[in-house]
């Protein structure tokens, strides 16, 4: 099996800084685990299914990247699946401040598991799955963002908002 990690996330959407961070991440690790939290403290745009396809159809060619759901902590299924690591990406120094403080509680949970922080490369550093949700919804280009298939999932789920209100 070899060395296995988690990148842990909501996704909601993907985006072009998401992918980045876990080829990265499989150039170190045997298996990254892109592991979508099922229950983030958010509301989210996309229901959790949505959310899973649309990554698993980024890393369709990606042999050493699996796209899977969990819920509860994120360390108890880090050591659920055999990982020894949690991969974190790094893109502002606000980022860092909150993922050292998550990193070091999750140290306390699990000693055994270590963060891996993969600094942003910055061409990506802008994009936030947030901001990819705010220009969607006011119906900008988010094509540089995200790849064609989530661009494509952005304009109908907005869609199917707008026309269910």
């Amino acid at each position: 099996m070899g060395r296995i990690a988690v990148y842990p996330a909501s996704l909601d959407p993907i985006h072009f800084g998401h992918i980045d961070i876990a080829l990265r991440a499989s150039k170190i690790f045997d298996q990254v685990i892109v592991a979508i939290y099922a229950n983030p403290k958010k509301n989210v745009l996309f229901p959790l299914e949505q959310r899973v396809a649309l990554a698993q159809q980024c890393f369709t060619e990606e042999k050493r990247i699996t796209v899977v759901s969990y819920s509860g902590l994120t360390v108890n299924f880090a050591r659920e699946v055999g990982a020894l690591a949690l991969i974190r990406g790094l893109r502002v120094f606000g980022d860092f401040e909150f993922e050292f403080r998550m990193g070091m509680a999750n140290k306390k949970l699990a000693p055994d598991v270590e963060t891996v922080a993969i600094l942003a490369d910055e061409k990506y550093m802008y994009i936030s799955s947030s901001t990819v949700r705010e220009v969607g919804e006011l119906g900008g280009d988010v094509s540089k963002m995200v790849p064609p298939h989530v661009a494509q999932a952005i304009i109908e789920r907005y869609e199917f908002l707008r026309q269910s209100s």
